[in-house]
């Protein structure tokens, strides 16, 4: 048998890694060797690499879905041990599954799904993320959570100060906890200003980002932990796909329905980019305008907005990949 391909399918949970061995043969047929289960530990990482290895002498894909965070222990694991590895993002997964017709989801099936796919398809290997970009990614993401937290407990003080005679001891206690967290706030961004002083070429084209009008640090800082500094983005529209702010169209013959974005991909940039969109609908006069366009053409104002985030987003990558600031009178120019 003249193997071509080896593939290890590793659908990954909290607890447990089910894996399943696929195979490749010249004459393009598929041959699955079972499959096998281990702890999502690192004892369970070394019999899973053990049991590979008694099951073929050739190099394998090692490919498996981007869930969470469970996966990421397995994963840095087998990079340090210097084998091929692909982490597939789960839209893509199921996608995959549905050409296939496949209809059955189990972690049996979803491992042998993974392996197939390693085998079919042409995918990117994994691409580390330095120290630097994974503690920006873990901290925007707090600082994102704090973000929510005082909203919330805003929105609390407002509707308990509003109701009728509610305890002094209820309101000193929330606006405690509003301190408390836009404290916090303060400290999350503190030490991420620091992270990015530290690496002085992330410092200048965070310098020059910044440049935008309606564009905070925050904001930057976000898109960049979140795209791994857009290490695996080759063009705009995979990045806006990414994020989830790709256009889906609805037509078919006579009938015309509601076009919209996927809001398949990254929630993180697309609340970062909102607020910083509508920023830009008043104060960036190239976004202002096209802002307006649409709004005459479609009533619904967040769809617009929506439009200018994906702007903005494109703009950013841009900017990132020339290392250049923001020139408004080019803008005004490619209209």
């Amino acid at each position: 048998m003249n193997v071509t391909k080896d593939c290890l399918g590793i659908d990954v949970s909290k607890d447990l890694l089910e894996c399943c061995l696929g195979l490749s043969t010249k004459s393009d047929e598929q041959i699955f060797m079972g499959e096998k289960k281990f702890k999502n530990d690192p004892q369970g990482f070394k019999d899973l690499l053990s049991w590979v290895r008694q099951n073929t002498k050739n190099e394998v894909l090692y490919v498996m879905e981007a869930t969470g965070v469970y996966y990421e222990h397995l994963a840095y694991w087998l990079h340090d041990q210097g084998l091929a590895l692909s982490v597939v993002l789960p839209n893509k997964v199921n996608y995959f599954a549905k050409s296939h017709n496949i209809k059955t989801k189990t972690d049996g099936v979803d491992a042998r799904v993974l392996a197939r796919m390693g085998l079919e398809r042409d995918l990117d290997p994994w691409h580390v993320p330095s120290k630097a970009m994974r503690e920006v990614k873990l901290l925007t993401r707090e600082y994102r959570e704090l973000k929510r937290k005082v909203t919330a407990t805003k929105n609390q003080l407002h509707a308990k100060g509003s109701g009728y005679q509610c305890p002094a001891s209820i309101i000193k206690r929330l606006k405690r906890q509003i301190r408390v967290l836009e404290t916090q706030l303060m400290e999350v961004e503190a030490e991420l200003r620091i992270l990015v002083m530290r690496d002085s070429f992330l410092a200048d084209q965070v310098e020059r980002l910044e440049t935008i009008p309606g564009v905070s640090f925050m904001t930057i800082i976000c898109v960049i932990g979140e795209t791994n500094a857009f290490a695996l983005v080759k063009n705009a529209k995979q990045l806006a796909s990414y994020c989830g702010l790709d256009v889906q169209h609805n037509q078919s013959g006579t009938k015309q329905g509601k076009t919209r974005i996927s809001k398949k991909g990254n929630s993180y940039i697309r609340q970062a980019l909102y607020m910083p969109a509508l920023c830009a609908t008043r104060h960036n006069p190239h976004l202002k305008t096209f802002y307006n366009r649409l709004t005459q053409k479609k009533p619904a104002k967040k769809i617009a907005v929506t439009a200018v985030a994906r702007k903005l987003l494109i703009l950013i990558y841009t900017l990132w990949k020339n290392e250049t600031e923001f020139n408004p009178e080019y803008a005004v120019k490619t209209t």
